[in-house]
């Protein structure tokens, strides 16, 4: 392929002898250039969006949760947490109540989610301590139980640490003869947390297992136990492992089954993407394709005399083919360092901010993989080849006669 090489490579360099030619050429290089970068940098966000979205879910939730069918009261907790730390892979186990109540401060009033958890083994499942922004994680207070509250739920109930609050449910409430009356409890504000998602920040409060037990009336019961595991990703197997051994009439959840939805949506959207982008590619191609028709224009005389010369059929086509390629080739590399400079400076400097209760998070998330770079840069190569194979097999079919006549 030695002298099919150096022609290509003529033929690229000079244009063809035309500088309109290769004016097209650059343009086409350009092409791929841009479709490339970005395809890449939409791929980095949407990877970005997709971990982040997981990490701060996982930050606040277990890797999988134990429960009873219709969230019966599980009152032997104590004897199952011994045995969910035998199983392969958990590294942290701790009781848990989630109910939902009304939540008072003065005149502000707003229905949350509770969770009753155990201070002492709390930190084995979750990360909460480190999402705590104002005041602390503490739940004992000298005159009052603490609450800790998101920050936003906090800022609409004109809440501060040190305040009091009232909290309302249903459950365990008073009958009287106009209906039941709520419980109420008073709780004294010990902390707020971020937990980087606008939907726990406006509707989650943590209150101690002692407190929601006595405020819910549920005796020593908790609503389940959480677990966490060495590898997220091995949460569905652990949690059929661990419903086949302890069978009825308990259940397991884990994070991959409770939000398959809406990561099913963000693969989806990811696919679509690359689909869409990857249309940017395919007319990059087709100046390539118009580029190589071109050249092959330019030089029919030239391809005449190879082929008098004794150069094949098999041989044209690969000096074509190679400049297609090398267009290709330069406009993908230029693509790639583009995607992941411009990727790298959106993950530095975060020009780009976003509406937190619309997208969950404040700024725009970039993950580069491996495997997304080098998917989109094999895609482009095959496009790029695939758009060499018509003009490449034209200049093949010129006879020498025919070729050399046409000058």
């Amino acid at each position: 392929m030695g002298y099919e090489f150096f022609i290509a490579k003529r033929y690229l360099r000079r244009g063809g002898g035309s500088l309109f030619l290769s004016f097209i050429t650059m343009i086409s290089i350009l092409g791929v250039f841009l479709g490339v970068a970005c395809l890449l940098v939409v791929l980095a966000v949407m990877s970005g969006f997709h971990r982040d979205l997981r990490d701060k879910i996982l930050g606040t939730n277990s890797h999988l949760i134990v429960l009873k069918y219709h969230n019966e009261p599980m009152e032997e907790y104590p004897e199952l947490l011994p045995r969910m730390r035998e199983f392969p892979s958990v590294i942290g186990v701790s009781p848990f109540i989630f109910s939902k109540v009304l939540i008072e401060h003065g005149r502000y009033l707003d229905g949350i989610a509770i969770r009753g958890i155990d201070p002492e083994s709390f930190h084995e499942v979750t990360d909460l301590k480190d999402k705590i922004v104002a005041g602390q994680l503490d739940f004992e207070e000298e005159n009052l139980p603490g609450i800790v509250l998101g920050v936003d739920l906090a800022d609409n109930l004109r809440a501060h640490v040190g305040d009091t609050l009232t909290l309302a449910s249903p459950m365990n409430g008073t009958e009287t003869p106009l209906g039941r009356f709520p419980k109420l409890k008073k709780f004294q504000l010990a902390g707020m947390f971020d937990a980087g998602m606008y939907e726990y920040n406006t509707a989650l409060a943590y209150i101690s297992l002692e407190s929601a037990q006595e405020f819910l009336g549920m005796g020593k019961a908790v609503t389940g136990i959480e677990v966490k595991l060495d590898d997220l990703y091995k949460a569905p197997q652990i949690a059929r492992e661990i419903t086949s051994s302890l069978g009825y009439p308990y259940l397991t959840r884990d994070w991959i089954e409770s939000n398959r939805n809406l990561f099913a949506a963000l693969k989806l959207e990811k696919t679509t993407m690359f689909v869409i982008l990857t249309l940017i590619i395919i007319v990059a191609a087709f100046n390539i394709i118009a580029t190589l028709i071109m050249l092959v224009i330019q030089k029919t005389k030239e391809i005449g005399i190879l082929k008098s010369m004794g150069a094949t059929r098999q041989s044209i086509m690969r000096i074509f083919m190679l400049d297609g390629l090398t267009i290709g080739g330069i406009g993908t590399l230029l693509g790639i360092l583009g995607g992941i400079v411009i990727s790298w400076l959106l993950s530095k400097y975060k020009f780009i901010s976003l509406p937190a209760d619309v997208y969950f998070i404040e700024t725009l998330p970039i993950h580069m993989e491996v495997l997304d770079f080098s998917l989109v840069a094999l895609s482009a190569l095959v496009i790029t080849f695939l758009a060499t194979l018509y003009p490449a097999y034209k200049a093949s079919q010129l006879t020498p006669v025919e070729a050399i006549r046409a000058e």
